[in-house]
């Protein structure tokens, strides 16, 4: 959820409060040096090579027409090859004035290269209804520079082989006139009037005429129809229970009264009369008759009843009637590519409104921030300890022989544990089998540090491009789930879905956690039915997680000596690949290509494989991956070596000692907390050399030493100032 980008001033983000805690940078706190940012062709992280870009349509040199699908199987696929299912490493382009906007034609140029080179394959855009009306007066006056930026922004994702998911429409404002500063701002209820106002229906079909179906200068084509738009989503977060959440205030019903005559008719539909509700709602109140529609909507949404039982059920019916309604509208204009909406809220009444969608979109995050201001707070935990938790609650909302795409994810800045991000996301999502996986941010990548705009002045939440932990996740994460390093699961578990009758009394019921953990072993979705007898059914209070990974153990499906052990808290994939450890605080990967860990304590050594960490002198990320033709680390010359601790901001402040609580969020340079970790590894006998890489990633030879894989102390304190980026190399 994103309801805090570009009307928070400055002045708040860095303003002082009294008695703030601070930790002294006395040593432990390095300041970066980079300014550029961007990689050259040929550097150790430059992945245009090992992760090259498919030309998209007509311009395209191998094959004209080809482009992202979704195919028969339920998987995005490049039309050339549709039995090979696609993994798109997705770049996030949410940006506001406050985050300097869309670049100029040269920027965006330099932008979208080095995009490609960080291994990105598609890109979302999103909150353009806001860009391009800000500070017009008049509904649909598009700012024509804006406009002209976002085509030309189009156009440079295409060249580069980066393919479009777009919005449909992300501000709560659309694109009606009038100069608010709130447009990035939950400030309307817009999101609820499509569902019931005809004119808000008009808005948003209108404002789909006017983007989408112009011609972009630069492509030749109107976007709507341009093979590199894969992807629309509809509305962003438009459930109807999530937008009176993101809108409620003190004082006001949980519910807007404009569902009031929907929902009665609706009971009308279903009961028939005052008299069969009333044997199905003990609270009916006396007063209340369906005849007159004067049924109650309910007063709290936090208090388990019948009448909220019934408005689940409500809300299903009307949030698919609105996503096929929008659907036909869009295949009206000649839209051909995947439509979702929906993309977040995973309770059982949300996944029941998705069901007939042609491709699922969800959001989710660890430790999620609602503010930018001083004391917005975060809880400091780690999505390790709680069994990647937020990577399961999106993982129970996907619906099997559907394409799945992470819309929008995060382990938010400031939490001490977000290197468990790079690692946690991608190798799930890859174990999964899901689609496409979008780390949220205002963009992945900056230009370079010093940018004059607010959101660029320090490290911020949702503003990945800036933090140096963040970035090195999102490196790995082009490897592990992009690349493929990690394997899809074989093992899959289908959660039998029956229908409206599968909610509850309670309005936020999800799927349980005990349930959920078997997406630690296998991969997991809704089914309606399935031909496996390997299920979990309904009523899912009788399922046992146990038995279910027992039967599979019989039918063969997962190996005998798999070690998970639900009691424990550890969970091995059926790959073998992948080891969560929650007593041990760690997740451990072991592929081919890549061995990882990410790890809260290390108490005693960690053997992935090929890699063995002996020792740290704290929490961190650590991943040794192949960058040359080599099939294994053993086999490789060529070795990428990511160590990640934590960063901050230069005078960096919070309220508490526990640092949950902002109270200054600093400024640039960014500091790395110094670390180091000890390393053995198995590798062909020779003269190898340990070479810092910069962020920009400059590898120097002479900033080199040889080292014996054997043994040796890897420290991110670099002469050329600390990185999170080694090469291992032999000559």
């Amino acid at each position: 959820m994103k309801r805090l980008l570009s009307s928070i001033a400055t002045a708040l983000l860095l303003s002082a409060v009294s008695g703030p805690c601070a930790r002294a940078a006395d040593g432990e706190w390095l300041p970066v040096r980079e300014i550029s940012l961007e990689i050259d062709p040929g550097s150790p992280l430059d992945f245009s090579a090992i992760l090259p870009n498919r030309a998209i349509g007509k311009d395209g040199t191998t094959g004209a027409g080809q482009h992202l699908a979704v195919t028969q199987g339920g998987r995005f696929a490049f039309t050339d090859a549709p039995e090979k299912p696609a993994r798109l490493l997705c770049a996030s382009l949410a940006w506001s004035p406050a985050s300097g906007g869309f670049p100029d034609h040269a920027d965006a140029d330099r932008y979208a290269l080095q995009l490609a080179r960080h291994g990105y394959n598609i890109a979302r855009l999103t909150f353009l209804d806001a860009s391009l009306m800000s500070g017009r007066d008049g509904d649909f006056d598009f700012d024509p520079q804006v406009l002209d930026r976002i085509h030309y922004l189009l156009a440079a994702l295409k060249r580069n082989g980066i393919s479009w998911i777009i919005d449909g429409l992300t501000s709560w404002r659309g694109a009606y006139g009038g100069s608010y500063d709130d447009r990035w701002d939950p400030s309307s209820d817009l999101k609820l009037a499509l569902y019931f106002d005809g004119n808000a229906f008009d808005h948003w079909l209108e404002f789909q005429r006017r983007f989408l179906t112009a011609v972009n200068p630069y492509t030749g084509m109107a976007p709507i129809n341009d093979e590199a738009l894969a992807l629309v989503i509809l509305v962003n977060e438009n459930n109807i229970e999530f937008d009176s959440i993101v809108r409620e205030r003190e004082g006001k019903p949980n519910y807007d009264q404009r569902l009031k005559l929907p929902f009665n008719t609706w009971l009308k539909q279903r009961y028939g009369s005052t008299e069969a509700l009333a044997k199905a709602w003990p609270d009916l109140n006396s007063s209340e008759r369906l005849e007159d529609a004067s049924i109650a909507l309910p007063q709290s949404r936090y208090e388990d009843t019948p009448r909220l039982r019934d408005l689940q059920a409500f809300f299903v019916s009307v949030e698919t009637g609105s996503a096929a309604r929008m659907t036909g509208a869009l295949r009206g204009l000649g839209y051909k590519g995947g439509i979702s909406t929906f993309n977040n809220w995973p309770t059982i009444q949300t996944t029941l409104s998705r069901k007939d969608l042609s491709v699922v979109t969800m959001n989710t995050y660890q430790d999620w921030v609602g503010s930018y201001s001083p004391g917005a707070t975060m809880t400091q935990k780690s999505s390790i300890d709680d069994g990647a938790g937020y990577m399961r609650l999106i993982a129970a909302a996907r619906w099997l022989g559907k394409p799945f795409v992470v819309s929008e994810y995060d382990h938010l800045f400031w939490n001490r544990y977000r290197y468990e991000a790079g690692l946690v996301m991608p190798a799930y999502a890859a174990q999964q089998g899901w689609d496409v996986l979008c780390r949220h941010a205002h963009g992945p990548i900056i230009l370079k540090y010093g940018e004059p705009y607010p959101h660029k002045k320090a490290m911020l939440p949702y503003a990945i491009a800036l933090d140096p932990v963040a970035r090195a996740g999102e490196t790995l994460a082009a490897l592990l789930f992009r690349r493929g390093d990690v394997a899809t699961s074989k093992l899959t578990i289908p959660f039998l879905v029956r229908g409206p009758e599968d909610v509850t009394d309670d309005m936020q019921e999800r799927e349980p956690e005990r349930l959920t953990e078997l997406g630690l072993v296998g991969a997991i979705g809704m089914a309606k039915a399935a031909n496996d007898s390997l299920v979990v059914a309904q009523p899912r209070s009788s399922a046992d997680p146990q038995a279910i990974l027992d039967a599979a153990k019989a039918a063969g499906l997962l190996a005998k000596n798999n070690q998970t052990d639900l009691k424990t808290g550890l969970y091995e994939s059926d790959t073998g690949e992948l080891l969560l450890d929650r007593l041990r605080g760690q997740l451990r990967v072991s592929t081919p290509k890549t061995e990882a860990v990410a790890f809260s304590t290390l108490r005693e050594p960690v053997n992935l494989g090929s890699v063995r960490v002996e020792a740290s002198d704290g929490n961190g990320l650590l991943s040794v991956s192949v960058i040359d033709d080599a099939e294994s680390i053993a086999q490789s010359r060529r070795l990428l070596i990511i160590y990640a601790t934590d960063a901050r901001n230069t005078g960096m402040q919070f309220s508490d000692n526990e640092e949950k609580v902002i109270a200054d969020f600093g400024r640039l340079p960014v500091l790395i907390r110094k670390g180091f970790v000890d390393l053995s590894l198995q590798l062909s006998k020779g003269e190898w050399l340990l070479t810092p890489v910069t962020l920009n990633g400059v590898a120097s030879k002479a900033a080199g030493q040889v080292i014996s894989p054997a043994g040796f102390r890897l420290s991110n304190d670099a002469p050329s100032g600390p990185t999170t980026f080694f090469l291992l190399e032999r000559d």
